[in-house]
């Protein structure tokens, strides 16, 4: 189906080549036309007029010498038209040299080509008949014409399928940009033949792709090491808040240092996602009853509705990951009452906020990207690790807003045998 629309979209670069090539063509037919159709009329009319005197000279001889009328000369001023008497009156010397003249064909297609000189004072003059040469000048005219019209229906062609390979190869190239900017850095466009700008072009892609994918690995590794190097002091902090006398200000130190200690566990389950370390253990569970344990654990009040819930074939652990981000989420950012709805294997969260940002509807979550100011701040993990989770999970994580408003995150996971 892409191809066929792609096949019919007349703004492509093949059709626009096609449309090049056929103007091109059709300016070089017409202009070797004109060319061809003008000296060919040019000499006819130079063979006809000596043809016209040849032949007036002929019959005055033959005039002369037998004294005998032909019956090609016109020796009356009536018989011969006013045009060529016009011309052969206003010469400067009209007793020296021949007129001729071409009578245009009338509706019978019947042209003449008249030659004149004086002769003793009084105009003679001859006519030759040219419907021939016409006739000859029309074949060639509709033969180039006939000709042309079958080179185009050649060309344009050839010229469609020659401009295929250099459009195929822009078309590879469009489509690993598109994966690139999906997020997927493994794209690559390959290794170009030939020196043009399309190979220029794929260079620069894949190019851009590997510096993005270094700076990517670069930020994970990043994440990973600042992660660990926090986990062991962080340790010491929760110990030594523990031991803390009991005061509104101990509170408030322990506080931030489970938020602390949240926020680093986060960056190391993500650094393991990262790094392709996580490994699901995949067993039935049925889900009427894991998703209420869920919400049970995460403590926040949260709606439930079960339709025809079924069993899934899921990691129970990283379900329960999954479910507490988005319901935590849910109420961080968005307003109550937050509603979890299970159907069949698909789990449905959503809450009646302002809404997921577009940029998080087009682009997913990104980590440390808090969104909108009206959906609240955040560290931006919490999607983040919910939609690596259902990846390992092999569930399918999308986001949307509501049409009467609100964010709805939606889990399929994948029904047990």
């Amino acid at each position: 189906m892409t191809a066929v629309r792609d096949l019919l979209n007349w703004r492509s670069l093949r059709w626009k080549t096609c449309l090049l090539v056929t103007v091109c063509c059709c300016a070089v037919a017409l202009t070797v036309g004109s060319l061809v159709h003008s000296s060919t009329r040019t000499r006819s009319m130079n063979d006809g007029a000596a043809k016209a005197v040849a032949a007036l000279s002929r019959d005055l001889e033959e005039y002369e010498r037998e004294g005998l009328e032909p019956s090609g000369l016109k020796l009356s001023p009536d018989t011969i038209p006013d045009e060529l008497l016009h011309r052969l009156h206003d010469r400067q010397d009209p007793a020296r040299g021949d007129v001729t003249w071409y009578e245009e064909p009338g509706p019978g297609d019947h042209p003449s080509m008249w030659a004149a000189r004086m002769h003793r004072g009084a105009p003679v003059a001859v006519e030759t008949d040219m419907t021939a040469d016409l006739l000859t000048r029309r074949a060639l005219d509709r033969h180039m014409w006939k000709y042309s019209l079958l080179a185009l229906a050649v060309v344009v062609p050839l010229s469609a399928l020659a401009a295929e390979l250099p459009h195929r190869r822009l078309r590879r190239v469009a489509r690993t940009a598109r994966r690139i900017g999906s997020g997927d850095l493994t794209a690559r466009t390959g290794p170009g033949r030939g020196n043009d700008e399309i190979t220029a072009i794929s260079a620069t892609v894949d190019s851009m792709a590997d510096g993005l994918h270094q700076r990517l690995l670069t930020e994970q590794r990043f994440t990973a090491d600042v992660a660990h190097e926090l986990r062991t002091p962080l340790m010491g902090l929760v110990t030594a808040s523990d031991l803390l006398p009991e005061s509104e200000a101990t509170d408030l130190v322990q506080d931030r240092v489970r938020v602390l200690r949240t926020l680093v566990e986060d960056l190391l389950e993500i650094s393991r996602l990262d790094a392709g370390a996580e490994r699901a253990e995949m067993r039935r569970v049925p889900l009427a009853e894991a998703v209420p344990d869920t919400l049970d654990r995460a403590g926040l009040r949260t709606r439930f509705t079960a339709t025809d819930a079924g069993c899934a074939e899921t990691d129970p652990r990283r379900l329960d990951r999954i479910v507490t981000n988005l319901v935590t989420n849910a109420h961080r950012h968005g307003r109550a009452p937050v509603e979890v709805t299970v159907a069949g294997t698909t789990v449905t969260v959503r809450d009646h906020g302002p809404g997921f940002p577009p940029d998080l509807l087009t682009d997913g979550p990104r980590r440390f990207r808090t969104g909108t100011p009206e959906r609240g701040r955040g560290h931006g993990l919490g999607l983040t690790i919910a939609r690596g989770q259902a990846a390992v999970v092999g569930a399918p994580l999308s986001f949307a807003n509501a049409p009467d408003g609100g964010a709805v995150a939606t889990l399929r996971l994948p029904a047990a045998g």
